[in-house]
């Protein structure tokens, strides 16, 4: 009975077609796009990715009546400072360089990243949202935006659709910042006196595995202060996303993964797993490190891990070759991961 209910969902999925966005579909989402653009470009202008510094210059509290009357001044600085760097974009030919540079990179590892899922729901008849991105206000989210996600709205057909649907986005994602991080590694400068304890301003980026290989290949030591690059920027934050995406957890795209190859209950203890690991990792990375970034990764995990995943219609095995490519999967997982990424010293 139940393989004729698992060929019989093979057979409806394989011929109905996935619901095609109508044209005030396209408007929406569209609309959601140039407001995340606008917000990325301002946003990697300034702190911490940006070369305009020296903003709330204003702002020097220096007793507590004070701090009082800057609390009150600040919507007022903020807003003058987005003005700001908006002017120095129109009418500075190097800032409006550096600003398209940061968001056009950024925004196209997360588009291809997005539409890696959707086309392979596509491909699988599975109806899918086009991706929503999500626009931050500069400075409030550091580059503008906290990134984009697709909504599935119909069952899964199969382990092999939620495999291949997971995958395909952080696999998309990573091939595309590839050139990003290339770029920004052939633009790479230090910063004058450059050396580990003259670090680029208070936040320090750790790098991942994955900028350490470029940076042996190109001679480069990405612990040294560099100035602000553009490319590297947006392939850094790339490849925290991608990482962050495939921890086996909930309804992520490792969680995808895992379910699909090993099942429901090793899914759910790898969830709980990863959850305790980012609680360890966020306690001792603010102890030894002054990294605050594992308490938002672990409040992330938390809430994955209430998330069932939906079970699909079919639930034959994986086949070798996916497992092949679930092992790739977890190879790009260990060169974008780093424990510690955000470092305030």
């Amino acid at each position: 009975m139940s393989t004729d209910l698992n060929s019989a969902a093979n057979q409806f999925f394989s011929r109905r077609e996935a619901m095609r966005p109508t044209a005030l579909t396209w408007a929406k989402h569209l609309a959601l796009l140039a407001v995340t653009f606008c917000t990325v470009t301002i946003a990697g202008l300034l702190p911490p990715f940006g070369i305009i510094n020296d903003i709330f210059t204003d702002l020097n509290p220096q007793t507590w009546t004070e701090t009082f009357y800057a609390i009150l001044a600040l919507p007022g600085a903020y807003l003058g400072e987005l003005l700001r760097a908006t002017n120095l974009f129109l009418t500075d030919a190097a800032v409006f360089k550096y600003g398209l540079s940061f968001s056009l990179s950024l925004l196209f590892i997360l588009t291809s990243h997005e539409m890696g899922h959707y086309i392979a729901c596509r491909l699988y008849g599975v109806d899918a949202t086009l991706p929503f991105f999500i626009p931050t206000p500069p400075l409030i989210g550091p580059a503008g935006t906290f990134g984009a996600f697709i909504k599935i709205v119909s069952p899964l057909p199969s382990h092999r659709a939620t495999f291949d649907i997971g995958v395909a986005g952080p696999i998309a994602g990573f091939v595309a910042l590839i050139p990003v991080a290339l770029l920004g590694f052939l633009t790479y400068k230090y910063a004058p006196s450059a050396s580990p304890e003259n670090l680029s301003g208070v936040i320090h980026f750790s790098d991942p595995l994955f900028f350490k290989l470029l940076g042996g290949i190109f001679g480069i030591n990405p612990e040294l202060s560099r100035e602000s690059n553009p490319f590297y920027a947006a392939a850094w934050l790339g490849l925290l996303v991608t990482s962050l995406n495939l921890i086996p957890s909930g309804q992520l795209d490792g969680g995808h993964a895992v379910h699909a190859v090993f099942g429901e209950r090793i899914h759910r203890w790898t969830g709980r797993i990863a959850f305790v690991a980012m609680i360890v990792l966020s306690i001792s990375g603010l102890y030894f490190y002054n990294s605050p970034s594992g308490i938002l990764f672990a409040i992330l995990l938390g809430v994955m891990m209430r998330i069932r995943h939906p079970e699909p219609l079919d639930t034959t095995p994986l086949d070798f070759n996916r497992k092949i490519v679930a092992f790739l999967t977890l190879l790009i997982f260990v060169l974008c991961f780093t424990p510690f990424p955000i470092q305030i010293g």
